[in-house]
């Protein structure tokens, strides 16, 4: 087993249990749906935060080219893999009642919310640099709008209660995540040829 193996154990375990956070919170509100109160922003949120930490799973994989680890490198990633379980955690209360209020609990906690949003993508930031520092793989040429755009999406559902914007919020963030992956699957098929 290499290093970045045995690396990867504990972050695919931190991230598996936020999938399972998302699986199990959603499965209980299908449960409940005769008294639970469910709210269409949130679900548009499980659904990205479940790809987001799919999508960054895969990004991860990056890291098994990496030769030579020091103890800060996997402390960060571990972070980072953290940070997405807990955004995982927040979206679901860890003891859902049948009569759960989903808008209630959503706007309840939106700051704590979009602020691990916020610190998931400026914890991306540094690590998609060292990724391309250690010459695994190049910063992608629209990364920065990419970013840019999630973290103004995560500041503005921080700040406003409005149901219109946090219903709009995931449907962009979703629409940015597709544009990105084919702008970039583009750009390195255009690149190999």
């Amino acid at each position: 087993m290499g290093i970045f193996e045995y690396l990867g154990v504990l972050i695919s375990v931190i991230m598996g249990l936020g999938i399972t956070h998302l699986a199990t919170g959603a499965a209980k509100l299908i449960q409940y749906r005769d008294s639970a109160r469910l709210y269409l922003p949130h679900a548009l949120w499980t659904i990205n935060v479940l790809l987001f930490i799919l999508l960054i799973w895969w990004g991860m994989f990056w890291w098994s080219e990496h030769v030579s680890w020091y103890a800060y490198q996997y402390l960060f990633i571990t972070l980072y893999a953290i940070v997405l379980f807990l955004l995982a955690s927040i979206l679901y209360p860890w003891d859902m009642k049948e009569d759960f209020d989903v808008r209630e609990y959503f706007l309840k906690n939106r700051v704590w919310f979009y602020g691990v949003l916020f610190l998931a993508w400026c914890l991306d930031i540094p690590e998609t640099v060292a990724k391309s520092s250690a010459g695994l793989r190049p910063v992608p040429p629209a990364y920065s709008w990419f970013v840019g755009i999630h973290l103004a999406i995560a500041a503005v559902g921080a700040m406003t209660r409005k149901y219109i914007v946090h219903v709009l919020l995931p449907i962009f963030f979703s629409l940015a995540v597709v544009m990105y992956v084919v702008m970039s699957s583009l750009g390195y098929i255009a690149s190999d040829i």
